[in-house]
């Protein structure tokens, strides 16, 4: 049985002449042609003829090429064509699509018949003439098909039967190289324009550069083939949109217990609400707080706007119900960034911690905060939930004629037909967010069908819980603010108020955080340090009316108490009096005239100047004689009513201090000497002393 010869091709152009690559032939088809007219093949009959098929042109026989031309198409007959090796065969019918792995299972068959064929005795020719009748197909295509997988084993000749597969890669489509570059950076831009209109914008450069085109389906089907997916989304999507193509991550939360973590945002519902104080309904705002664990909701509130006062309400009724958690997962929004609620916490606008930073609620309560990624609602799973109420509250039955679509695109045609009261948004909200947490058949890692209530129940029972304290539950009630007190007496300026206490001259010119409830300023402050120290409270100083004798009055009033006072407390502070201080001062004043002074032992006296006048030793009239006799016999009086001194001891002051407020106890009065003396003492530093030494001794026994 031999093989008939594969007909050998006889005819070429000068194109194909140009690309075989012939020895002492030129490499191009301009010098192919030359070539040719030089040595006169177009007036050889027989040898040149009309290339058949579009564009026309001239075909010559290959006897008229040159002697090592010729050899060498001998030879490439000859050599065997260069395939694929077994494993990329296999890889290119792999990624076949069906309809040509099918076609090669028919030419499969149909050699398999054909050495079925031989087997029974016929000859290669007629087997194939044979099969070709049967398969419909002409004898030339089964040789082809026979070429492929000559020299290959049977069990790998399906890889080779694909359509385009057995030799060489199938050439790809040819597209001008600039054109193409063109084309793809009018395309690849994040406005993503389509890609008919790219290829005219390209078009209209090439044709004022002098660069060739393409047609736009060879463009097209170029740009499929060589640009994958990812470049695509990347150059017209951007980064963020690459990201929702790339496997998300599977995050497990078998390892965590209920109160481990919260996760808290906003939602606004497309109802139109009555808001009490609002002349027009209002689309409300939610701030909740879930745990990550179980799912369950934990607490929510109310507002018309995102603010950082109602996280700290809504913050507050979630611990003081359920106790503090370890983590928060928030938003980046700045109702979740406030001050009054992660003063103090890194990477907080991710910038670096100020010293004078106002600590937040958060901070203080030793919760360890993690921000949520900007723009990637996957980050907190609160957003399932919340589609979860776009369908179940927004759409209730009860707010027909509310509903405002949750596009402007999409309002209902009943849009802006009522509103609801807040009291009965309230009610069904409430009711939908407790079916939510009791609904069954959850389907995350920890429920395994059960509802968020019972799974939340469940660890909870058994969870490390953090209660806060009452002076702990004072910092989500108050909103914290850094300010600054008055240079001269301390005096806080806030929202429109004046605060002031006594004792807040100690605070005068420095930065404090006031605490207090935003909607009840009038009931004042509470003042901590910026370590978070509790100082004291201050008072609100209503203004009064400038014509009102009342306030005045009453103003007074506070002045003369603040002024007693501190009479009282300033005495405290001096235990000894003027008079005392300045007796003293004269007898130091005389014992360093007497000790320093020494007495001039040489006195030399100055006569008096002859013009000086002569003045003569004057005697005191009878008037001053009688009134400095009168001032004795007052002093003398006033000495024998003084009260006698007690001896100059603390121990005996004290002593007799005690023995006459015993007497005054028991209901006898006091001389007004004693009573004068009494008061006096027990105003001093010295009675203060000998008392705190009295009540420790009388603790120590």
């Amino acid at each position: 049985m031999s093989e008939p010869d594969v007909p050998q091709k006889t005819w070429w152009s000068a194109a194909e002449i140009a690309a075989a690559d012939l020895p002492d032939m030129p490499a191009t088809t301009r010098g192919v042609n030359e070539h040719a007219r030089r040595n006169g093949w177009a007036n050889q009959p027989g040898k040149v003829r009309r290339r058949a098929g579009r564009g026309g042109g001239l075909e010559y026989h290959h006897s008229l090429f040159p002697t090592r031309a010729a050899i060498a198409l001998i030879s490439a007959k000859d050599r065997p064509s260069e395939r694929l090796d077994r494993a990329e065969a296999w890889a290119q019918f792999d990624a076949a699509k069906d309809s040509a792995k099918r076609k090669a299972e028919g030419r499969l068959a149909a050699l398999d018949e054909i050495d079925a064929l031989e087997c029974a005795g016929l000859t290669r020719s007629e087997a194939v003439r044979t099969a070709s009748a049967k398969h419909g197909k002409s004898e030339k295509t089964l040789w082809n098909w026979i070429g492929l997988v000559n020299g290959i084993a049977h069990a790998d000749r399906l890889a080779y039967l694909v359509p385009g597969a057995g030799g060489s890669a199938q050439p790809k489509t040819e597209v001008p190289e600039r054109f193409l570059e063109l084309v793809k950076s009018a395309w690849l831009t994040q406005s993503a324009p389509d890609l008919s209109a790219a290829y005219s914008w390209a078009t209209d450069i090439a044709r004022s550069e002098a660069v060739q085109t393409a047609p736009l389906w060879k463009i097209r089907r170029v740009i499929n083939a060589t640009v994958p997916d990812h470049i695509r989304i990347f150059h017209r999507e951007g980064v963020h949109g690459l990201r929702r193509y790339f496997p998300h991550q599977t995050r497990s939360k078998m390892s965590m217990h209920a109160m481990e973590a919260v996760q808290g945002d906003y939602h606004k519902f497309d109802v139109f609400v009555l808001w009490p104080g609002e002349q027009k309904p209002v689309r409300v705002q939610m701030i909740a707080f879930s745990d990550i664990y179980s799912g369950k909701f934990l607490a929510w509130r109310l507002s018309i706007t995102a603010n950082s006062h109602t996280v700290q309400l809504c913050f507050g009724d979630l611990v003081k119900r359920y106790g503090i958690p370890f983590h928060a997962l928030l938003d980046n929004g700045r109702e979740f960034a406030a001050k009054a609620m992660t003063g103090g916490t890194p990477t907080r606008f991710r910038f670096k911690i100020r010293d004078d930073d106002v600590p937040g609620l958060l901070t203080m309560l030793g919760v360890h905060v993690h921000w949520a990624q900007p723009a990637w609602g996957q980050a907190k799973p609160i957003e399932r939930a919340f589609k979860d109420f776009c369908a179940r509250v927004a759409k209730h039955p009860a707010f027909v004629g509310a509903y405002t679509g949750n596009r402007p695109d999409a309002k209902p045609e009943n849009y802006g037909d009522r509103a609801i009261p807040l009291s009965e948004f309230k009610a069904v909200l409430e009711r939908e967010i407790a079916a939510h947490n009791a609904r069954r058949d959850r389907r995350s890692d920890v429920a395994f069908k059960r509802s968020f209530d019972d799974v939340f129940n469940e660890s909870y029972k058994t969870s490390p819980v953090r209660k806060a304290t009452e002076e702990q539950q004072l910092l989500w009630l108050l909103r914290a603010e850094g300010v600054r007190g008055d240079s001269k007496n301390g005096e806080l300026k806030l929202y429109g108020h004046r605060y002031w206490a006594p004792w807040m001259y100690q605070v005068a010119g420095q930065k404090v955080v006031a605490r207090f409830d935003p909607d009840a300023l009038l009931d004042g402050l509470r003042i901590y340090d910026l370590e978070g120290r509790y100082l004291g409270d201050a008072d609100v100083l209503a203004p009064g009316d400038f014509l009102s004798v009342d306030d005045a009055r009453d103003h007074a009033r506070k002045l003369s108490a603040f002024a007693k006072a501190t009479k009282a407390e300033a005495a405290a502070h001096k235990a000894l009096t003027d008079t005392e201080i300045a007796a003293r001062l004269r007898a130091a004043g005389q014992t360093v005239q007497a000790d320093d002074l020494p007495e001039a032992e040489v006195v030399r006296l100055v006569p008096n100047h002859r013009q000086a006048p002569k003045s003569a030793v004057r005697r005191p009239t009878t008037d001053e004689v009688e009134a400095e006799a009168r001032l004795e016999a007052q002093v003398t009086r006033l000495s024998e009513h003084r009260p006698a001194q007690p001896e100059d001891d603390p121990q005996t002051r004290f002593d007799r201090a005690l023995e006459l407020e015993a007497i005054e106890a028991d209901g006898h009065p006091l001389t007004e000497q004693q009573r004068l003396w009494l008061t006096e003492y027990s105003q001093s530093a010295e009675y203060r002393a000998w008392t705190r030494m009295r009540a420790s001794a009388a603790k120590d026994e």
